[in-house]
């Protein structure tokens, strides 16, 4: 719960970071793409960048805990055979070494 409330905290410091930011910064901006040149407002700009950057960092972390799951998911599995070996393995009458 606190940290779910931290979480939020968080995220409203950062949206009233960027909406004085973007308020303290009015202007246009020329944008250049080498095939398409715009001239956009900058507190447009500003937030396009941030929001940009917000959903490329979740799809690295969402490939990261993909590879995660996947690692895991094997790791179960091989834990799964060698419990199974030692099962098999302590049914066996022992013998003796003569």
């Amino acid at each position: 719960m606190l940290k779910r409330i931290g979480l939020l905290i968080l995220i409203l410091v950062i949206a009233a970071l960027m909406a004085t930011f973007t308020a303290i910064n009015t202007g246009m901006v020329d944008i250049d793409l080498a095939f398409a040149k715009f001239t956009k407002p900058l507190p447009l700009v500003l937030t396009v960048t941030f929001a940009l950057g917000w959903l490329f960092g979740i799809l690295c972390m969402g490939v990261f805990a993909l590879k995660l799951v996947n690692e895991r998911r094997i790791l179960r599995r091989s834990l799964r055979l060698s419990e199974s070996e030692v099962t098999s393995l302590r049914g066996l009458p022992l013998s003796d070494a003569d």
